[in-house]
């Protein structure tokens, strides 16, 4: 059998599948990304999701990857903000271990990409897409057409909703990610705590602790934890907020959320979401945009990688 490999190198875990030429997954294999833990670490986590996924016996023909950041030239991370990813070349390292092709794309680039070829969406050709997890990531599709700009482009999550606000990962002040990702929504808790404010997710906060997982933040949520209730308050505020400047901006045909929050928050977010757009769009631009969760899920980068660098062989 002959068949590639996908990658989605997130800041929390890593995920990898082989596909057969036809796009089925053979097998897939997951670790902590372990970012914190710096590059060479992370580096010995997608080796050992490669080294698993390789266990299948088949002939490789190439690896597509997605990874947080701004890339350049399908090969090198100029910069993430939630990996250690500094003007390194992730594509001349696996082709010297693999010795097959190698493309590199921004994560969600490609799972914009993966939910565009995989999920077929009709009757749409100029898409948004905002995915909510760790981070927060955006894509852009226009007239049918991944848009990247010099490489970098559709940095969404950097989308400034509050001047002078938050600190970010990247080194600004005041972005979405600031408030919205995993990242800042756990942020914002840690305030809380310190404000003297109790909460069923103080087990998951604190130095040395890995964030939270998002079904955790679903569970107090549910449960009318204080803490919880506001924090995703503030986080759908803000998304709403950056969803209503990018409809004036782009008026696509379709924006679709993805990314581990708001697959574990479901509809009822989306919809939330969706109220809180309308107060931050001229009102003629609103009213045709549909809204969408994604279809593919967690599966969407490495369908995306699949795509990418299948299509480029």
């Amino acid at each position: 059998m002959k068949g590639y490999i996908g990658l989605d190198i997130g800041g929390t875990k890593i995920l990898g599948a082989v596909f057969d030429e036809s796009g089925k997954i053979i097998r897939k294999a997951k670790k902590k990304t372990k970012a914190q833990e710096g590059i060479n670490q992370v580096i010995k986590q997608i080796y050992k999701v490669m080294d698993e996924l390789l266990e299948e016996k088949f002939e490789l023909l190439g690896i597509g990857a997605g990874s947080p950041g701004i890339i350049l030239d399908e090969s090198v991370v100029a910069f993430s903000p939630n990996i250690p990813f500094r003007d390194f070349d992730l594509g001349k390292k696996m082709k010297q271990r693999y010795k097959v092709p190698f493309i590199l794309g921004n994560d969600v680039n490609v799972g914009m990409f993966g939910e565009w070829k995989k999920a077929n969406v009709k009757g749409a050709k100029n898409i948004l897409g905002l995915f909510i997890g760790t981070g927060i990531g955006g894509a852009i599709i226009i007239d049918k057409k991944l848009y990247t700009g010099q490489g970098g482009a559709a940095e969404l999550g950097h989308i400034v909703v509050e001047p002078g606000g938050a600190k970010c990962g990247c080194g600004s002040f005041g972005c979405l990610e600031a408030y919205s990702s995993k990242t800042g929504i756990q942020n914002a808790i840690e305030e809380f705590l310190k404000d003297g404010e109790t909460s069923m997710l103080s087990e998951h906060i604190g130095e040395n602790k890995a964030i939270f997982s998002s079904s955790d933040l679903k569970k107090a949520y549910d449960e009318k934890d204080a803490v919880a209730l506001k924090v995703m308050e503030q986080a759908v505020y803000y998304i709403g907020v950056a969803t209503g400047t990018l409809i004036n901006i782009f008026h696509p045909d379709l924006i679709i959320f993805g990314g581990g929050i708001i697959e574990a928050m479901g509809e009822p977010m989306l919809d939330e979401i969706k109220e809180e757009a309308k107060h931050h769009v001229m009102p003629t631009l609103f009213k045709d945009v549909r809204f969408n969760l994604s279809h593919l899920g967690d599966e969407a980068g490495i369908y995306g990688a699949y795509y990418l660098i299948k299509d480029n062989i």
